[in-house]
C-alpha cells in the first residue's frame, strides 16, 4: 500500500481536540493507558493461540517494553501481542465504534473536563498519547501475516492520519510518542518507572525497561543494551493477601475500573472445594453513570488459570450486583469457554453463588461495623440492591436485613430490625406507604391516624419498591401491610370505643354514603367512613388484592398497561367539608372535588383538570 492520507471520523476529531486541550490535570495517565492496551494485545494473542498455536511464531514469551530517546524526544511502548493489519489500523485508530464516546465527550465538556481518569472508561485510551505528544507513530504487524504486511500509522492529532505498508519482521506493535517540548520531564527512566510502579505494577506480563548505569565522564546515567523487569509481573489477585497493602488494592481497583476514588470495600479470597477459583471483588464508592442500564454487562473480568478470557462476564454476578467490580480467576473452566457455555456451566453457577454470598457478607460487615460507610453505600446503590429481593430467592432473607428506608420516625437508614424493635405493644404488622416522592409519602393523609397514635410507618419512594414488595410479604414473622390498602385495622392498637363509634357513624350517615356512591360511580369502587383520617376530609385506598394507584401510575409511565381497577373513597365524617355535603345544592360538584383532591393528595393525575378547576371556581365565586 502506498502512503495514504485519511480523515478521522468526526467524533475522533472532537475527541482529539478535547484530549489535547482538556486532559492536563494528570498527564502521566497516558502511560497507564498505552501499557494497558499493550497488555490487552498480548491477552488477545494468548486467547487466539488457544485455537492456533502458530500465532506465537518464534516469540512464545509475551512482554511489554517501554523505552525513551532523550535526543529524539520520543517514548516507545512496544508489545509482541496480536498486532494490527493495515485495515485494522485504519478501523481501530481512525474511528470510534464505542457507544459511550458521546457520554465521554459530554463529560469532558462539563465539570469534569480536567479529569484524565475518564479516558480509559470509554475505550479510547490510545488517544491519551496526545496529552503529551504532538505526533504519534504506530508500527505494527498482525500475528500470522507476512513481514511485508506490516503497517505504519501516523498522525499529529488534528484532522487526518497517514497509513502505509512497511516490512516488519516481528509481530506486535510499537507506539512511538513524539513529545512536546513542554513534556520532556517524561524522558526519564526514574519518572517512567515510578508511573509504571503506581499504575501498572499489577500487569501480569513483564514490563521491561533498559538498565541504566552512571557514566562518570558524561556525569549522567546512560542506558545499557540490557533490559530489566520493572513491575511485579504477577497478577495481583494471585499474590498472598499478606504481601499486599491497602494502597496496592486501591491502585489496582482504580486501574481496573477507571474510578478516581478508592473503593468502599473489597474482598480477596481463594476458594477451594468443588470449584476452585480466586475472587478479588470491589464495591465502588460512587455509582457509575450507567447504573440503571440493566442490559449493561457486569463489571467482573473472567480469567482462567491467569489467562484473560472475558471482559464483563455477566454470568458471574447477578444483575442486581452489577455495580461490583473485580476479577475472578478459575482453575476449572476450559480456556475456550464462551458466553453461552458460561450460562450452562455448573462450575460457573458455583462461582456465581459463592461470589454473591461474598459480596453480601461484605455489605453485612459494613452495615454492622461501619454504619457511616454502609449509609454511603445505600445512598448510591440501595435502589439497585432492592432488585435482588425479587430476583434472588435464595438470599432474600439476607437482602431483607440489608434494606434501609425512611420512616415517619427517621429521615433515613431505618432497617426492618430497627422498625420491629420500636413496634408498639400489641402491634402485629410492619406498616408502610409507597409514593412518587418522600415528601408525598410523608404528607399523605393516609398516615394521620398512625401519626396520632405514634405508630411508625416506613416511607417508600423508589420506583422499584412496589415490585420489591410483591416478593416480600413479611419480616421476622411480622407481615408487611400497606396503609393505603384495605380498611384500616390497627387491631389491639385501636380500642373498642373507637371501633364502636366508627360503626355508629357509618350507620348514621348511610344515606350520605349512598349519594356519594351514586355521584362517583364512574370513579370510585366504594365510599365508606374511615378512622384513618384526622385532619383531611377524604383519601383513596385500594382494596386488598387490587393494584395500588401508585403502581398503576408507574406502569403507565413505563408504557405498560395497568388493570382498570377503581379505588375506594374513604371519608372523615367529622370534617367540615363532609358535613357541608349533606343538604348542599352543589352536592355532585362537592363530591367530585372531594374525590379529585384525594387523588391529587396521593400524587395521582386528574382525568379532566379543567372540570376540577371549573367546579372549584364555581364554589369560590358562589
Amino acid at each position: 500500500m502506498d502512503k495514504q492520507t485519511l480523515s478521522f471520523q468526526a467524533e475522533v476529531k472532537q475527541l482529539l481536540y478535547l484530549v489535547a486541550h482538556s486532559l492536563y490535570s494528570n498527564k502521566e495517565i497516558f502511560l497507564r493507558e498505552l501499557i494497558s492496551n499493550a497488555s490487552d494485545a498480548c491477552d488477545k494473542l494468548r486467547f487466539e493461540a488457544l485455537n492456533d498455536n502458530s500465532v506465537y511464531e518464534d516469540q512464545p514469551n509475551l512482554e511489554v517494553r517501554v523505552g525513551f530517546d532523550s535526543n529524539a524526544k520520543t517514548i516507545t511502548i512496544s508489545d509482541n501481542g496480536i498486532g494490527l493489519s493495515a485495515d485494522e489500523a485504519i478501523a481501530n485508530l481512525g474511528t470510534i465504534a464505542k457507544s459511550g464516546t458521546r457520554e465521554f465527550m459530554d463529560r469532558l465538556s462539563g465539570d469534569q473536563k480536567k479529569d484524565a481518569q475518564l479516558i480509559g472508561q470509554f475505550g479510547v485510551g490510545f488517544y491519551s498519547g496526545f496529552i503529551v505528544a504532538d505526533r504519534i507513530t504506530v508500527e505494527s504487524r498482525r500475528a500470522g501475516l507476512k513481514p511485508e504486511d506490516g503497517v505504519r500509522w501516523s498522525s499529529e492529532g488534528t484532522g487526518d492520519f497517514q497509513v502505509e505498508t512497511i516490512t516488519r519482521d516481528k509481530r506486535g506493535t510499537d507506539v512511538i510518542l513524539h513529545l512536546r517540548d513542554s513534556d520532556a520531564e517524561f524522558l526519564s527512566s526514574w519518572k517512567l518507572k515510578s508511573i509504571i510502579s503506581r499504575y501498572s505494577d499489577h500487569i501480569s506480563l513483564p514490563i521491561l525497561m533498559r538498565k541504566e548505569e552512571w557514566n562518570q565522564e558524561k556525569g549522567e546515567y546512560v542506558q545499557k543494551d540490557e533490559w530489566e523487569t520493572v513491575n511485579q509481573a504477577a497478577a495481583l489477585w494471585t499474590r498472598a493477601k499478606s504481601e499486599l497493602t491497602e494502597e496496592q488494592y486501591h491502585d489496582f481497583y482504580k486501574q481496573l475500573s477507571y474510578d478516581t476514588e478508592p473503593p468502599l470495600a473489597y474482598t480477596h479470597n481463594r476458594v477451594e472445594g468443588r470449584s476452585e477459583y480466586t475472587q478479588l471483588l470491589f464495591i465502588p464508592a460512587k455509582a457509575p453513570f450507567d447504573l440503571w442500564n440493566r442490559d449493561k454487562r457486569g463489571g467482573v473480568k473472567l480469567y482462567v488459570k491467569r489467562v484473560f478470557i472475558m471482559e464483563d462476564a455477566e454470568a458471574l454476578m447477578p444483575v442486581y450486583l452489577r455495580f461490583v467490580r473485580g476479577v475472578i480467576d478459575s482453575a476449572d473452566l476450559p480456556l475456550n469457554v464462551s458466553r453461552e457455555l458460561l450460562q450452562e456451566s455448573r462450575d460457573v453457577k458455583a462461582i456465581r453463588e459463592g461470589s454473591t454470598k461474598r459480596v453480601l457478607a461484605m455489605l453485612e460487615d459494613l452495615a454492622e461495623n461501619q454504619k457511616d460507610r454502609y449509609d454511603a453505600f445505600w445512598k448510591e446503590f440501595g435502589a439497585v440492591l432492592k432488585e435482588g429481593v425479587g430476583e434472588d430467592h435464595a438470599n432474600r432473607e439476607r437482602l431483607a436485613k440489608l434494606l434501609r428506608f425512611a420512616s415517619t420516625h427517621a429521615d433515613e437508614g431505618v432497617s426492618f430490625a430497627d422498625y420491629v424493635s420500636r413496634m408498639k405493644e400489641g402491634q402485629e404488622a410492619i406498616y408502610y406507604i409507597t409514593a412518587d416522592t418522600l415528601a408525598a409519602a410523608r404528607n399523605s393523609p393516609q398516615l394521620e391516624i398512625f401519626r396520632k397514635k405514634g405508630i411508625e410507618v416506613l416511607l417508600l419512594a423508589d420506583r422499584v419498591d412496589e415490585w420489591m414488595l410483591s416478593h416480600l410479604n413479611e419480616f421476622d414473622g411480622k407481615p408487611l401491610q400497606s396503609v393505603a390498602k384495605g380498611a384500616v385495622d390497627l387491631g389491639k392498637l385501636q380500642d373498642e370505643e373507637e371501633k364502636k363509634k366508627a360503626e355508629e357513624t357509618a350507620s348514621a350517615i348511610k344515606p350520605l354514603l349512598d349519594r356519594l356512591k351514586e355521584a362517583l360511580k364512574d370513579k370510585a369502587k366504594d365510599v365508606r367512613v374511615t378512622t384513618r383520617l384526622v385532619d383531611s376530609p377524604a383519601c383513596l385506598v385500594s382494596e386488598e388484592g387490587d393494584m395500588s394507584g401508585h403502581l398503576a401510575r408507574l406502569l403507565k409511565q413505563a408504557g405498560q398497561s395497568a388493570p382498570d381497577s377503581k379505588p375506594v373513597l374513604e371519608i372523615n365524617a367529622e370534617h367540615a367539608l363532609v358535613k357541608r355535603l349533606d343538604g348542599s345544592e352543589r352536592f355532585d360538584d362537592l363530591a367530585h372535588i372531594l374525590f379529585d383532591q384525594a387523588l391529587l393528595a396521593e400524587g395521582g393525575q386528574l382525568d379532566d383538570p379543567s372540570a376540577y378547576v371549573r367546579r372549584v371556581n364555581t364554589l369560590l365565586a358562589g
